[in-house]
């Protein structure tokens, strides 16, 4: 399952020094705004020790992590949803993620240029909402002028559309993003074809300097009260600390500057988590002498779904699944240890994995 993550915000807020850390690639990292004109995409992997534990239990041939696509996405200024500043183009590459990490500087120094010469992350976050909510509310009129004629002529169906366009078009014109419409699942999927660019989930990563690592700052608080009400995950991250961290060359040599910092784990790993369950997302294992590997699925997804994961084939032809809990496997130590001890499982169509499972996949087609 392809999973795509967006980092947004301001010029030299320290996006693309994060996307270096997170990806290990080298994109361009300046000191002036729109130094990101093409969005850098790199490809990362979600840690997860519970594979470190398989790969020594199993011994595989090799271990593939799951992993998400990041795409750094040039600074956006005041005036993006008019095109200031190549908007357009940025804010279609944003419509392509399926989640945001919304960057805001939280540290201050003299030597880094902030696009409006004052640093401020909660009217930062403030521009950015508002170029987002400008351009969804011009993609909702657009969409609610498209159906007044199917309105007029007697269609039901596109009365209950333009129902839910007008909500969401209500919360946009009160400066409210459209993720905070009071919509149902339904109602949602009806508004899914709008490719709302704040109706995707966000987590806003606050980017401080050193000695804010830990704890936080004035202006980390300040954006949390800010974002109280949105149910949104707030991170603390030095862009700059993890970028030393990549330079170090051992896992001992991090382990020590980790430790000076007060840290039990770089910030990337935690987002990197942080970037997964944000999607409502779980892991499952395969896990063979060939290969031990994790599986992204949604969760709710049955199991024949958890197999289309795979190939497609693996779900139309499903027949059953072998199931084992990582703990049971853990304790136990083989699949054949988990057979003998009753603890594998026999599951058909509707069964709903948990996260962890280890799974096997019986299918014909």
């Amino acid at each position: 399952m392809a999973l795509k993550c967006g980092i947004v915000g301001l010029p030299n807020v320290g996006k693309s020094t994060l996307f270096n850390c997170l990806s290990n690639a080298k994109a361009q990292s300046a000191n002036f705004p729109f130094c990101t004109i093409e969005p850098n995409v790199g490809t990362i992997t979600v840690p997860d020790p519970r594979l470190n534990k398989l790969e020594e239990l199993v011994k595989p041939e090799r271990v593939l992590p799951t992993t998400i696509e990041i795409v750094d996405i040039a600074g956006l200024v005041k005036g993006a949803s008019k095109g200031e500043g190549l908007g357009n183009q940025f804010l279609g590459n944003i419509r392509e993620c399926d989640a945001i990490i919304h960057v805001l500087r939280c540290f201050e120094d003299d030597n880094i240029i902030h696009v409006d010469g004052k640093i401020d992350p909660v009217n930062d976050k403030e521009v950015i909402d508002t170029e987002l909510q400008l351009k969804d509310l011009e993609t909702v009129e657009k969409s609610i002028s498209g159906l007044i004629r199917k309105v007029k002529a007697g269609d039901k169906e596109a009365q209950k559309i333009m129902d839910v366009f007008e909500k969401i078009k209500e919360q946009l014109e009160s400066g409210n993003n459209a993720r905070a419409t009071d919509l149902d699942e339904d109602k949602w999927l009806m508004a899914a074809e709008l490719h709302l660019l704040t109706a995707k989930p966000v987590m806003y990563l606050c980017n401080v300097d050193e000695n804010s690592v830990v704890n936080g700052n004035a202006l980390v608080d300040a954006v949390k009260d800010a974002v109280k009400n949105e149910n949104a995950e707030v991170l603390i991250l030095g862009a700059g600390i993890e970028a030393d961290i990549n330079e170090l060359e051992t896992f001992e040599e991090r382990e020590m500057f980790l430790d000076d910092l007060g840290l039990k784990e770089p910030g990337v790993s935690k987002l990197n988590r942080s970037a997964y369950n944000l999607l409502n997302l779980q892991t499952y294992f395969t896990a063979g002498v060939k290969e031990v590997r994790a599986w992204t699925i949604e969760k709710g997804m049955t199991a024949p779904q958890a197999a289309g994961v795979i190939h497609s084939d693996f779900e139309k032809g499903f027949i059953r699944a072998e199931v084992m809990s990582y703990a049971d496997f853990v304790e136990l130590g083989s699949e054949a240890a988990c057979k003998d001890a009753g603890k594998l499982h026999i599951e058909g169509k509707t069964y709903v994995p948990a996260d962890g499972d280890i799974m096997h996949f019986r299918f014909n087609v």
